[in-house]
C-alpha cells in the first residue's frame, strides 16, 4: 500500500474481499506502488544512472595528499545516530505558493517555518512539485511552509526560515544544464540554519563553493561520491535507521541509485554521523543513506517513489524533527477505526465490535456510508436497492450503542459509489470509488482514470451536503471528520471536505499544479500517507493512517495483510518519534484478527487515543 508515492494513473491499489451475504467491498489504500501513468519512472532511471556514470568518467583534477575513504563497510556495521529529546515547538501557519492557511496545533511565540525548494527542469521536472508537496506536507505538521522552485531562489533567503530543504530531483549534468543559483550554493555553505538535501546536485555545490571548503566544513567529498558500489548500482533493498529494519523496494529497471557518500578521513576533517544505513543486499555493503555533518543532512536519494507502510520515507519523517523541532520528546500513539460501515451493516456485528473496544477502553472512529445503494441489484437478486440510515434504525441503535461506548462518527462519503456503472467493480456502496473513475485492467490491477464527468466544487458540495442530511434524518449528530471513498477526489473535492469537516482521516492524492498553477495533466499526481498529524497543501488538517488494514486473502495483486504484518508495520514506524501506528479494520470480519492486531500494537508501547483528541 501506498506512501505512498505514487505518481501517474495506474496502481496495484484498492481491492475487494467477499463480506456478508456475499457482498464485495473495496479497501481504502491507494496502493503500494508508484504509478507510471504519467511519469516515466523508468526512463528517469535510466537518465539518472546515465548521468552519474558521464560524471564519474569525467577527468578530474589529481587527488590531494589527504586520505578518502568511502563510507560503504561491511554488512551489519552498527549505526550511529545522535537523537534529542525535549518539548515541540508549536507554529502558526502553513504557507503555501500561492495560498496562506491555519497551521497545525496551537499558536507559538516563535514559529517553526520551513523554505522546500524542487527542481523543474528537464524532461522529468515535474517530478519536482510532487515531490515538493510530499515533503511540504510532512513540514506542515510543525509549522508554516513556503514551496517554490529552485530558480526562484534569491541571495538571504535561507534566513527568513527555520530550516531550508532542498529536493534534487533532477541530476543537472550532460544535455540538462544546472538550474540552481550561485546565491543557493553560496547560502547553504555559510548558514548555520538546518539544511536538508536529498538527492541530486550536491556534487555541484561542492564544485561551486570550492570541494577544499566543502570537505573541510562537512567531512565528506560528493564529487568523488557514485551511485555505483564495486563498479554496479546494486540493489538497496534496507535502510536502518534507530533500530528499525525499513524497506526499500524498486522494480527492476526504476531504481535511480543511491549516492554513496564519500567520507574523508585524516586531520581537519569533521566527524560525519551516519544517521541510517542502506544495505546493497547485491555486495552486502552498507553506506550512509543518510549523513549528517555541521548543520548539512544529506540523504542519498529522493524516497517518495515506492514507498510501503514499512519503507525508509520514515527515515525523512523523522529527521525533519531534527531541522523543525529538536526537542521534541518521544511519543508514540495509535489511531484505529472501523470501517465500510452502511444501513447494510449487520447490527449484532457492530455491537459485538464495540463490546470488546470498550472492554479493552479503547476509543475509535466509525466509518459510515449513510445510504447504501446497489443500482443493479447485484446483490439483492437483479433487484435494484436503495436503504437509508433512517430505514434502519437497528443498525441506527447499534452506532449510538458504540458512540455511548467511545466511538467517533465519522462521514465515509455520501454512498461510497459513482452512478450505475462499475467504478470499479459493480456499482455497490463500499465497493466502488465515489469521486474518483476507475477501471481495473487485464493484469488485475486498478487503474485510476481520473476525476467523475461531473467533478466540481458545487457537485462535492452536493454530495456531502446529502450525507449529512442523512445522518441528521437518522437523529444521529454531524459527523465533524471525513473520510474520502477509496481515498480518491479531485483536489477540489478535498477542499470542499475541508470546508465542512474539522480534518480527513485518510490517503490523499495530490495533484500537479497544486503549487506551480501547472498541471501535468488530470491524472498526474503523488499519494501519500503520514505517520503524524499534518496540514496539507490543500489547508486541511490530516490525521494519520499509515499501517493500512487487516486483509485475510490477496486482491488486485496485493498480498494478503494480517495482523503481524500491521504489526510490523508499526514497529517500523516507533522510528519516527513523535508518531502514530494507524489503521483500519471491517466489522464484518471476526473479532480475533482485531484482537491479536491491538494487543501487538500495546505490546510496542503504543497509547490508543481518539480521533477527536487530535
Amino acid at each position: 500500500m501506498l506512501l505512498v508515492a505514487m505518481v501517474g494513473g495506474t496502481f496495484m491499489a484498492t481491492g475487494a474481499q467477499a463480506g456478508p451475504g456475499g457482498h464485495q467491498h473495496g479497501h481504502e489504500a491507494v496502493g503500494g506502488k508508484s504509478g507510471l501513468g504519467k511519469i516515466d519512472l523508468k526512463g528517469w532511471a535510466q537518465a539518472q544512472l546515465k548521468s552519474d556514470r558521464t560524471r564519474h568518467d569525467k577527468p578530474r583534477p589529481k587527488a590531494s595528499a589527504t586520505s578518502a575513504a568511502g563510507l560503504s563497510t561491511s554488512a551489519g556495521q552498527a549505526t550511529s545516530a545522535v537523537y534529542r529529546t525535549g518539548t515541540t515547538a508549536a507554529a502558526t501557519t502553513v504557507t503555501r505558493q500561492a495560498s496562506l492557511t491555519q497551521a497545525v496545533g496551537a499558536a507559538a511565540a516563535d514559529p517553526t517555518s520551513a523554505l522546500v525548494l524542487y527542481d523543474t527542469a528537464g524532461p522529468y521536472g515535474q517530478l519536482g512539485e510532487l515531490y515538493a508537496m510530499g515533503v511540504a506536507n510532512l513540514a506542515g505538521h510543525f509549522g508554516s511552509v513556503t514551496a517554490k522552485p529552485v530558480q526562484q531562489y534569491t541571495a538571504g533567503m535561507i534566513g527568513s526560515y527555520s530550516a531550508v530543504i532542498y529536493i534534487g530531483s533532477t541530476y543537472y549534468c550532460c544535455d540538462v544544464p544546472d538550474a540552481i543559483p550561485a546565491a543557493f550554493y553560496q547560502d547553504v555553505s555559510t548558514t548555520t540554519k538546518p539544511v536538508i538535501w536529498m538527492g541530486d546536485n550536491i556534487w555541484n555545490m561542492a564544485n561551486a563553493v570550492g570541494v577544499t571548503q566543502f570537505t573541510q566544513k562537512y567531512g565528506w567529498d560528493p564529487t568523488t561520491s557514485y551511485f555505483e558500489d564495486g563498479g554496479s548500482v546494486g540493489t538497496v533493498t534496507q535502510v536502518t535507521y534507530r533500530n528499525q529494519a525499513l524497506t526499500r523496494k524498486i522494480p527492476a529497471g526504476q531504481d535511480g541509485g543511491v549516492l554513496r557518500p564519500n567520507v574523508l578521513t585524516g586531520p581537519g576533517y569533521p566527524a560525519v554521523t551516519r544517521l541510517a544505513e542502506g544495505l546493497d543486499s547485491s555486495n552486502g555493503h552498507t553506506f550512509g543513506w543518510a549523513i549528517r555533518s555541521s548543520n548539512l543532512t544529506y540523504l542519498g536519494e529522493v524516497p517518495f517513489a515506492y514507498v510501503s507502510e514499512s519503507d525508509r520515507i520514515i527515515v525523512l519523517e523523522d529527521l525533519l524533527f531534527d531541522a523543525l523541532a529538536p526537542a521534541t520528546p518521544a511519543r508514540h500513539r495509535a489511531l484505529m477505526r472501523l470501517e465500510d460501515i452502511s444501513p447494510d451493516s449487520d447490527p449484532t456485528e457492530l455491537r459485538t465490535m464495540a463490546d470488546y473496544l470498550y472492554s479493552q477502553k479503547i476509543p475509535y472512529g466509525i466509518n459510515v456510508i449513510p445510504v447504501y445503494t446497489d443500482p443493479k441489484g447485484t446483490y439483492n437478486n437483479g433487484v435494484a436497492q436503495t436503504i437509508t440510515l433512517a430505514q434502519r434504525p437497528k443498525v441506527v441503535s447499534a452506532l449510538k450503542y458504540m458512540m455511548a461506548r467511545g466511538a467517533v462518527l465519522m462521514d465515509h462519503g455520501y454512498t461510497h459509489q459513482y452512478s450505475n456503472i462499475a467504478n470499479p467493480y459493480d456499482g455497490v456502496s463500499g465497493d466502488d470509488f465515489e469521486f474518483y473513475r476507475a477501471h481495473v485492467d487485464a493484469s488485475n490491477n486498478v487503474v485510476y482514470d481520473g476525476p467523475v464527468a461531473e467533478d466540481s466544487t458545487s457537485w462535492a458540495q452536493s454530495r456531502v451536503t446529502s450525507a449529512l442530511a442523512a445522518f441528521t434524518a437518522a437523529g444521529l449528530p454531524k459527523p465533524t471528520l471525513w473520510t474520502t471513498p477509496h481515498y480518491a477526489g479531485s483536489g477540489s473535492d478535498y477542499k470542499v471536505f475541508s470546508s465542512n469537516f474539522s480534518a480527513r482521516l485518510e490517503r490523499s492524492l495530490y495533484f500537479s499544479g497544486t503549487l506551480s498553477g501547472n498541471s501535468a495533466g488530470p491524472n498526474t499526481f503523488l499519494g501519500q500517507f503520514f505517520p503524524y498529524v499534518v496540514k496539507d497543501v490543500y489547508g486541511t488538517k490530516v490525521l494519520p493512517e499509515d499501517i493500512g488494514n487487516y486483509e485475510p486473502e490477496a486482491y488486485n495483486n496485493h498480498p494478503a495483510r494480517l495482523p503481524a504484518d500491521l504489526i510490523a508495520s508499526a514497529k517500523a514506524n516507533l522510528a519516527v518519534r513523535d508518531g502514530f501506528a494507524s489503521f483500519f479494520y471491517h466489522p464484518y470480519y471476526p473479532t480475533q484478527p482485531l484482537k491479536d492486531t491491538i494487543n501487538g500494537i500495546k505490546a510496542l508501547g503504543y497509547t490508543f487515543v481518539s480521533p477527536t483528541s487530535l
